[in-house]
């Protein structure tokens, strides 16, 4: 607002300023150029005219006299009378032609000393009172000019005190940017290469592309990359569904077929990348493409939990049990897209599918297989646990009593469908046998949950609050894994009353510490150890992605080795649990691992990396008491280490 005000301000000025100096210019033709310019006509011009009628009698004068000159003396008396009569009147004439010059001169010389000077002092005069104009507008312009030099040099101060803030909070969305996303009016939105049919053959075009999922419209803007604006009319279509591309079947990679209501034919479009095409597709409910045709048995080549489906993950869970149980990284690292999609079309395939002996080649590496189970899964029409089921499951492992959480997750598995049951059971008891040999695979229960938390429960909608759900989608996986045989072979308990569980959820909230401003994702005080549940944030907020990245195995070598099963009984992996306060542990030293911005008085603000001194047990739950800087408060438990 302070820049258009000024602009404004600076407008009027100019347009004043701009409209004296046409004035003036006009003026001056009037007052200067047309004066001068007649007196260059009627007086020098006259003048000249004089000039030349001189010349041409002092031309006749002088042939006359050279040749009244040379005639002989002894010529007749008479004719030297008449010649000297002649050259008389030419004398005489060229007299009087030398008068009127010489006045026409002296005429002229007179004359400009007003008619030249007088027209020069009237355009100075139009000049002053322009530039008299330009001050009376600088004098009216001061008081504007004042106000804003303070504002501008408010803003340089305020700018110069923010810089350390932005460029702090700069450096925080680089480290998380998931959790600095622009809020958008649109579901989805960015730039999209959409293939265009031109007479010379297929161009792609780049475009920004925004959708919005309740009225289901897409807007294509065609952006000119040279000019960095608009490149022509916007173009609105209503979705009417959306597909993956087959990779063998266009040579462009992250491809995407959109079909629209009011539109014939199919838009291809190319995302930038692959996490970019699964944003897209996310938003808009996309489809894998279909992989046979046969309509009978695979309802027109998607996934479904039938008797094809049950065999392809047999299948699969066969080939990693027999041959790579061991494989380190299993189920993390991702195999070669294009190659997951011929096996699933071999497996798919009604043909192979109904030879229930028919194991998978040995040709076909396990990542291959892991891949093409984790696909199949994530094909089917919705999540295996059910999106009805999502926010039951959610619920149940944001529990404070173990126990409850497992008894809750018990009662959720056995209202599943029969047939989602069943695959649900047979997976659980995979990779429970994948978490046993975690010594060799690197696999841990924690590690499981989060590579199929989002594929097994994932939400109906991408919203925030799903976002921030996503460690309690891996917490329920890791609930299944470790308690697989309870939860799928005994019958639950009855279910909690709704007095009872708002007794849990009452405790739960009664229980839990203050939050801070910048605490991680420990959101709820559990029982469970705090060691776990740092290193499951920890893998929620590195290698959530990873599942579908193709240097896995890079992530995988640097994080997952971290990732003991804390369940375990294995007295070698003790080292790696943190040992906490209490009434016996008289604990002198604590370092800081997170920042944390005090909310009330009796709370201590600290950045990473602080030391506090005489740290010891608070009677308040999930907190410590030590000292910073002299000054004694409370520090979050889950936010230091000691030593």
């Amino acid at each position: 607002m302070c820049i258009a005000r000024s602009l404004q301000e600076f407008a009027t000025v100019l347009r004043n300023l701009e409209d004296e100096r046409i004035r003036m210019i006009e003026n001056a033709s009037e007052v200067l150029i047309t004066p001068l310019e007649k007196f260059r006509k009627e007086q020098i011009g006259a003048a000249k005219e004089a000039k030349k009628k001189y010349d041409k009698e002092t031309e006749k004068y002088c042939g006359v006299l050279e040749k009244h000159l040379n005639l002989s003396s002894k010529k007749k008396e008479s004719q030297l009378q008449e010649a000297d009569s002649q050259v008389d009147l030419v004398r005489q004439h060229f007299y009087e032609v030398s008068l009127e010059y010489v006045f026409k001169v002296q005429e002229v010389q007179e004359r400009k000393m007003f008619e030249f000077v007088e027209p020069l002092l009237a355009f100075l005069q139009g000049l002053f009172t322009f530039y008299h104009h330009g001050y009376e507008l600088a004098k009216d312009f001061g008081d504007f000019k004042t106000q804003l030099t303070i504002s501008i040099q408010n803003t340089r101060n305020r700018f110069e005190g923010t810089r350390s803030e932005v460029e702090s909070l700069m450096k925080k969305m680089k480290e998380n940017p998931l959790e600095h996303k622009t809020i958008s009016p649109y579901t989805m939105e960015g730039y999209l290469y959409v293939q265009e049919k031109r007479h010379f053959g297929t161009s792609w075009v780049k475009h920004y592309c925004t959708y919005q999922r309740d009225s289901k419209q897409i807007t294509m803007v065609p952006f000119d990359q040279k000019s960095g604006g608009k490149g022509g009319e916007d173009e609105s279509v209503i979705l009417k569904s959306c597909t993956r591309r087959k990779t063998d079947s266009i040579e462009k990679r992250f491809c995407f077929d959109v079909e629209a209501v009011d539109r014939p034919g199919v838009i291809t479009m190319q995302a930038l990348s692959e996490e970019d095409r699964r944003l897209w597709m996310e938003a808009m409910d996309g489809r894998e493409p279909v992989y046979n045709s046969n309509k009978d048995s695979q309802s027109e080549g998607t996934a479904q939990l039938d008797s094809i489906g049950f065999s392809i993950i047999r299948k699969c869970i066969h080939a990693v049990e027999t041959r790579g149980i061991n494989e380190q990284g299993l189920y993390r690292i991702v195999g070669v897209n294009s190659r997951v999609q011929k096996l699933l079309s071999v497996l798919m395939d009604p043909k192979t599918a109904s030879e229930a002996e028919t194991d998978i080649c040995a040709e076909w590496e396990i990542k291959t297989i892991t891949s093409a189970l984790k696909t199949y899964l994530r094909m089917l029409p919705g999540p295996l646990m059910m999106y009805q089921f999502q926010r039951s499951f959610i619920k149940a492992a944001k529990l404070e009593n173990q126990e409850s959480r497992v008894s809750e997750i018990h009662s959720l598995v056995h209202r599943l469908p029969e047939k989602n049951r069943q695959m649900l059971q047979l997976l659980m008891n995979h990779l429970a046998n994948v978490a046993n040999n975690h010594k060799q695979n690197l696999m841990t229960v924690a590690n499981l949950g989060v590579v199929f938390g989002p594929t097994l429960l994932r939400p109906q909608e991408e919203t925030v609050a799903a976002i921030m759900d996503i460690k309690f989608q891996n917490i329920v996986i890791e609930i299944l894994i470790e308690n697989h045989e309870k939860i799928f072979n005994t019958v639950p308990d009855m279910p909690l009353t709704n007095a009872q569980l708002h007794l849990s959820r009452k405790k739960s909230s009664d229980s839990k510490p203050p939050s801070c401003s910048e605490r991680p994702l420990t959101l709820f005080h559990t029982m469970q150890s705090a060691e776990k549940q740092e290193q499951r944030n920890s893998i929620i907020n590195s290698s959530l992605e990873s599942v579908v990245s193709s240097n896995a195995n890079s992530i995988l070598n640097s994080s997952s080795s971290l990732q003991p099963n804390m369940n375990s009984s294995d007295p070698d992996l003790d080292v790696l649990k943190p040992t906490r306060p209490n009434s016996l542990t008289p604990f002198r030293k604590a370092k800081a691992l997170y920042a944390c911005k005090a909310e009330h008085d009796s709370e201590l603000s600290f950045t990473a990396g602080t030391v506090f001194d005489n740290v010891h047990p608070s009677q308040e739950p999930g907190w410590l008491e030590g000292t910073l800087n002299g000054k004694t408060g409370l520090i979050p438990e889950n936010y230091v280490e000691f030593f």
